[in-house]
């Protein structure tokens, strides 16, 4: 069964023949930023197992765990839909919100807690982390 999903304007499409790895709600900064001030949902996955159809922007930067990163977005509506880290090659994030099915995205951890505002809605069912996790295996 292939995962599917794309940007807001159809431009990007992408397809993954894999069970998610990892999900993960994250509010460190960047991720607020992204998410227009709440933390954004992100789904691991094989990146050898995924395939993108569409021009994407990268933006590069460098995370608050000190990973650089490679943060991927539609640059004709700009929803941003991937993200990679240089330190785990073997890896792509997903934006959750991007998936056809938003159902596969079920965070098991919220990470970076630290940054997140006193009004946050965290899910006390799940466990979290004040900052960066383990990689995922």
């Amino acid at each position: 069964m292939a995962i599917t999903g794309g940007c807001l304007c159809g431009s990007v499409r992408y397809e993954i023949d894999a069970a998610p790895i990892v999900c993960r709600t994250c509010w460190c900064r960047f991720c607020q930023k992204i998410g227009a001030g709440g933390p954004s949902v992100n789904v691991g996955f094989p990146v050898d197992r995924t395939t993108i159809s569409g021009a994407l922007t990268d933006y590069p930067s460098t995370a608050d765990s000190g990973n650089a990163m490679h943060r991927r977005f539609c640059p004709a509506c700009g929803v941003h839909l991937f993200s990679e880290a240089e330190a785990r090659p073997n890896l792509i994030f997903v934006r959750a919100g991007t998936l056809d099915d938003p159902e596969i995205a079920k965070p098991e951890i919220t990470i970076w807690t630290a940054e997140a505002p006193s009004w946050a809605c965290i899910d006390s069912e799940i466990p979290s982390l004040e900052g960066q996790p383990p990689a995922p295996k």
